[in-house]
Formats: C-alpha cells, structure tokens, sequence
C-alpha cells in the first residue's frame, strides 16, 4: 500500500495487532477512521482526535478532501448534540458533561468569559482549549444563541480546526512518517506503549478534576440555612458571582443578592464589607465560582464568606422567593455603583 512500508519485529506474533496494522486501517480507511475519532472526542470521550488528522494527512492516498469533510461533519453532529441539550436543559447539562469528559468544572466559567467578549467567534478559539472545547457547544445553548448561527459558526470553526492539523500533517510528513515507521518496527510492543500514554493521559484528567473537586471542599451553606438567616434580624450579604452572560440569560436571583461577578470582587475585595456572613452562589458544576469568591474572601481577611450549595438551581426547586437584577443605567440616581443594581423582590 502507498505510503505504507511494512516492519515486522524479530519476535513480533503475526496474529497480534501492530502499529503497522493501524497505519494500513488509516491509509485505507482514513475518512471513517477520522470520522470515528472525532465524534468520539465532540461527544466527551477523552479521545485526542487531533493525532488521526495529522496521521492521515502525512499518509500518501489519502484523500483529504474526504478526511476534512468527515472531521467537520463529526464535530458539527457531535458539538450540535451537546447545543440541542444545552438549549433544552441549561447549566444542568454542563454539570454531566464535565463529568463525562473529567474536566475540571472551572472550564464552564471559563466558557462563559469567552462567550461574554466573543460571543459566536468563541467557539472557534474553543476548539484548541482543552476542556472548553466540549462545554462551549452546550454553553451557546444554553444562553440562547440560535440554531442557525450555531452551525455557521461551528461549521467555520470545525473547518478551520480540522485544517490546521492536515497542514501540520503535511508539512511534517516525512518525520511523521518516520515515527510511524519506528512504531512498525518494535510490533505489540508499540501499541502496549500507545497504551499505557492513553492511560496516562486519562490518569492525569482525572487527577486534576479530583484535585479541583478537593480545593472545592469548602464550608458551604444550605438554602433553607440561608433563608432562615436572610428571614432573621442578621441577614448575610449575598453575592450573585454569575457572569453577567449567565445573569443576562437569567435574570432571577436571591432577593437582596447583589450581582458581581469574579473580575467585580476582585476589584471591590479590599473594601470593607459589613461586618455580616457573607454568601456567594452561582449556577456552575460543584458551585466553582461560588467557592473562588469564598477563596478570595477569605484571602483579603474575610474568612466568614461560605458559598450557598447547589446555587442558584438548589434555591429556586426549594420554592424559595426569587427577585429579578434590575437593569443596570449609567446613572440610577440613588448613589449604587454601575454595574451593582439592586434586586426587585418578585415572590414565585
């Protein structure tokens, strides 16, 4: 086969799979098995697809036309999946999804920056940022933004990802190949390699989304805690650190709460809040922004700052009363600082 030279080891056994045998099923199959790989990896699955481009692509008769084609129809079906589902079921959808490809639930905040600066284009700077390439696609479904927009843009984005590998795949062909003839060489062994780097990588995802998930295991406060102190004679000051994205795509929040956002509190930390028990919420997986507010608290000297459990999703399916964030003006005419607006109670 073209672009294929066979090796077999001294000692290989011709039954077993080798390297060489995944070069040939790429060669001769290149498309599917591209296809394959990348909606493996736009569902979730911690699959690198980037590798197969760049494989097929430094392999001679493979049609790259077809193998382009199947990486954007891949990841247009499997990123447009996780839209529809976004759409459907908002932030709880980014919940699973950062379980299913073990990413460390900061990436949903992270997701929300760049839609908030960049809003459609974002999906295409996603495409290369590990961990928030998968929860873009249900983030822009999430926050409304229409179905044909969504595919314009995945689509440009798919392309232009897709591209980039199949270039790197033929400007480095003959060292690509030079790799791929070494791996023919050493037989079963490579592919037990190849192994133990996938378990590897696997390892290290779900080492960092356990190491996350222990940073974020601080003191947190129940809602009906919550209500009962915000019923009571010492209410605590109550943060809404949504973005304003997420806040603009939901407008309902805690009555009183008042909205700022992490760049917000950064800037406003070394102001002396009231001497109360402050509560941050959000709306994200393992309240991630909520505990990063807590953490910024505690590090300016305000240590009595607990994140509310569950967020924003737990106080409303309690049937707690909700308020809506005012619109924020330029000038309101009472002295509150832009972008701080207050909340106007509105009992559900």
């Amino acid at each position: 086969m073209p672009g294929v030279r066979s090796h077999t080891g001294p000692h290989a056994n011709p039954e077993a799979p080798t390297v060489n045998d995944l070069v040939a099923l790429v060669a001769a199959h290149g498309a599917l098995v591209v296809f394959a790989a990348t909606l493996a990896a736009r569902v979730g699955a911690p699959v690198p697809a980037a590798p197969f481009l760049v494989a097929a692509a430094s392999l001679q008769g493979v049609s790259l036309a077809a193998v382009l084609t199947a990486a954007v129809v891949a990841s247009v079906l499997g990123d447009g999946a996780w839209f529809l589902a976004g759409r459907r079921h908002g932030y709880r959808m980014l919940r699973l999804l950062c379980k299913v490809s073990i990413s460390p639930d900061s990436c949903v905040t992270q997701s929300e920056s760049f839609f908030g600066r960049w809003g459609g284009l974002s999906l295409l700077a996603a495409k290369f940022l590990p961990g928030v390439s998968v929860v873009a696609p249900p983030m822009a479904g999430a926050l409304g933004m229409s179905t044909l927009a969504f595919i314009g843009h995945e689509t440009l984005a798919s392309a232009l990802w897709a591209a980039c590998f199949l270039v790197l795949g033929l400007v480095f062909r003959g060292q690509v190949q030079a790799v791929l003839d070494t791996l023919s060489t050493m037989g079963g062994g490579a592919l037990a390699a190849l192994a133990l780097v996938v378990i590897g990588y696997l390892a290290l995802r779900y080492w960092r989304r356990r190491h996350f998930l222990r940073n974020t295991g601080l003191l947190r406060i129940g809602v009906d805690e919550l209500r009962a102190l915000v019923d009571g004679d010492d209410a605590p000051v109550i943060l809404d650190v949504r973005s304003a994205l997420g806040r603009s795509s939901d407008t309902r929040c805690i009555p009183g709460a008042l909205p700022m956002d992490l760049d917000d509190l950064r800037r406003a930390v070394h102001t002396p809040p009231p001497d109360r028990l402050i509560v941050a919420y959000c709306n994200c997986p393992n309240d991630a922004s909520a505990v990063a507010a807590a953490r910024l608290l505690a590090d300016a000297g305000r240590p009595a700052a607990r994140p509310l459990a569950g967020g924003l999703e737990a106080w409303i399916a309690a049937g707690h009363p909700t308020a809506h964030h005012a619109t924020p003006t330029a000038d309101n005419g009472d002295g509150a600082a832009p972008g701080f607006p207050h909340a106007t109670s509105v009992g559900t």
